[in-house]
């Protein structure tokens, strides 16, 4: 009984808390972000083409899955489409150098590309 009243009580505080999500969001979203992209170059140099659809990716390990689930993936003719949906909890504001983009294949995204 006390466990669960104790429980309870930490949940209650946790939920008073404001932890610093916009900062969470960045961090993680830049991760899903390349991760998708790491995986999704390493296929090309595989196999010649970008995957049609990230299910196509090959060795994929257990934390791949969170990735998976926070970003949009669409092939294009030359190229593909790549877009960040979650961060820790909602869909983060992203800045990246535009340098970090060069030589890879990504077209449009939700990216915010910087000058260094």
């Amino acid at each position: 009984m006390w466990k669960i009243l104790l429980i309870g009580l930490m949940a209650v505080y946790i939920s008073g808390c404001d932890f610093p999500t916009e900062s969470m969001d960045k961090k993680f979203g830049e991760q899903n972000f390349n991760s998708a992209i790491s995986l999704i170059e390493l296929h090309k140099v595989r196999n010649g083409s970008y995957p049609q659809r990230l299910d196509e990716l090959e060795f994929l390990g257990d934390w791949d899955a969170i990735w998976l689930s926070s970003v949009d993936y669409k092939k294009t003719k030359t190229g593909y489409n790549l877009f960040v949906t979650k961060g820790w909890m909602s869909e983060p504001e992203l800045e990246l150098s535009v340098r970090f983009k060069q030589g890879l294949g990504i077209e449009e995204s939700n990216i915010i590309w910087v000058n260094d």
